[in-house]
């Protein structure tokens, strides 16, 4: 009896941002759905999007060695960080800015956008270039930052200095105070270096959509702190611009990623790319992602929140946009469905479904998150299993009153 079922479903989430990796985020889903469909071919494929997490993904492929690091963290204190290699002739390093200065280095009750850097992102690729490396990707995402990429700059060589000629304090409220660039120290790898910046291309600097009035409230900001950010990053990009590239722009698409550290970045350089482009199709991978789509006959995508934000260059939405072209379904898994959340129907996922079934507080949430993902992806595929019963039904009583089959 073939009752519609999928033979094979690719799981291709991202992590649960301070909860679950992507790795463990897809296995969670796949043990739910074999509860229900034991016999199904799952492929999993967790998807690096810049964030936490995209060096531990990208070390599972091939010709990789990852370079551990002690740095100055979001909040001034010395943490763990990495950067990865791409062994070969001509080798590639991957920084995760996440990993030097994102939100989840700065504590709950401490968090001041205005006040953190990032420094040990600049200080990750100065240790890429110090080993010859001369193309590098920047990982953008999960930033406990707002500095415009000051700090990285810093770490970099740039002396960013006040109308005395002394240098600033650290943090994106303190750019107001910047006069002068002095570049006379920057690191010579700079000039010969290919610098991407692996984003999302709907962040900018300044303006009604820039950093400090999108992203800086999720970091901690009040609106007098917002306001006072807004101001200090505008005065940022004129001194970038003036000084870098007075014909240029520091304030296009991708210059807000990591909390202003695209504009930074891209003011010695450096170029803003999708970052799934750069992730998924530019850097070596054993298996295409396109591939895995195109041969499923579902797609289970996952994260954290699915809300109005999802559609500008979230995973979920990258992964229906890819399965578009190939008609194969896609249901959206999270740990939330939020404002807007009915708006990815638009971009190709089919349904969505919430980990939780009763309010819950958060840390309840994250202490649980792998067992409510099982628990909905079970629950999915049962909805599944239902339709295909009802659908398999009316096919039989159709062909029965067409006479090709006997009635019932």
């Amino acid at each position: 009896m073939n009752m519609y079922l999928p033979e094979r479903i690719l799981v291709a989430p991202s992590g649960f941002k301070e909860s679950l990796s992507g790795t463990e985020v897809a296995n969670a889903i796949a043990a739910g759905i074999r509860r229900v469909l034991p016999g199904v071919r799952v492929d999993s494929f967790p998807v690096p999007d810049g964030g936490e997490g995209t060096i531990d993904l990208l070390a599972e492929r091939p010709n990789t060695v990852v370079h551990p690091m002690r740095v100055t963290g979001p909040v001034g204190k010395r943490v763990n960080a990495k950067w990865l290699e791409f062994t070969g002739a001509e080798p590639t390093a991957v920084v995760e800015m996440a990993s030097a200065a994102g939100l989840s280095l700065v504590p709950r009750d401490n968090r001041n956008p205005g006040k953190t850097t990032t420094t040990g992102v600049g200080e990750l690729i100065a240790a890429a270039l110090d080993s010859g490396i001369r193309n590098i990707v920047i990982g953008c995402g999960d930033s406990g930052t707002s500095d415009g990429g000051a700090g990285a700059l810093r770490a970099l060589g740039l002396k960013i200095l006040d109308k005395e000629g002394k240098e600033i304090a650290q943090g994106g409220e303190a750019l107001s105070d910047a006069h002068h660039l002095d570049t006379s120290e920057l690191h010579p790898g700079l000039a010969e270096a290919t610098i991407t910046l692996a984003c999302n291309m709907h962040n900018v600097l300044t303006g009604p959509k820039g950093v400090a009035e999108v992203f800086g409230p999720q970091k901690g900001a009040t609106k007098k702190q917002v306001k006072q950010l807004g101001a200090a990053l505008e005065h940022w990009a004129e001194l970038l611009e003036s000084t870098f590239c007075p014909t240029g722009d520091v304030r296009g698409p991708g210059s807000g990623a990591s909390g202003g550290l695209g504009a930074g970045l891209i003011a010695v350089g450096a170029s803003a790319h999708n970052r799934f482009e750069v992730l998924l199709e530019q850097l070596p991978a054993p298996e295409s992602l396109c591939d895995l789509i195109a041969a499923a006959d579902l797609v289970i995508t996952a994260e954290g929140a699915i809300d109005f934000q999802t559609p500008n260059g979230k995973v979920p939405a990258e992964i229906a946009r890819r399965a578009q072209s190939t008609g194969v379904p896609v249901l959206g898994i999270a740990g939330s469905l939020g404002k807007g959340a009915p708006r990815v129907h638009e971009v190709g996922i089919s349904a969505i479904q919430s980990i939780m079934t009763v309010p819950m507080a958060l840390e309840d949430a994250v202490r649980d998150g792998s067992k409510l993902l099982t628990d909905a992806a079970e629950r999915s595929m049962r909805m599944l299993q239902l339709g295909s019963v009802l659908a398999y039904r009316q096919e039989t009583r159709t062909l029965a009153r067409l006479g090709v089959i006997p009635a019932a």
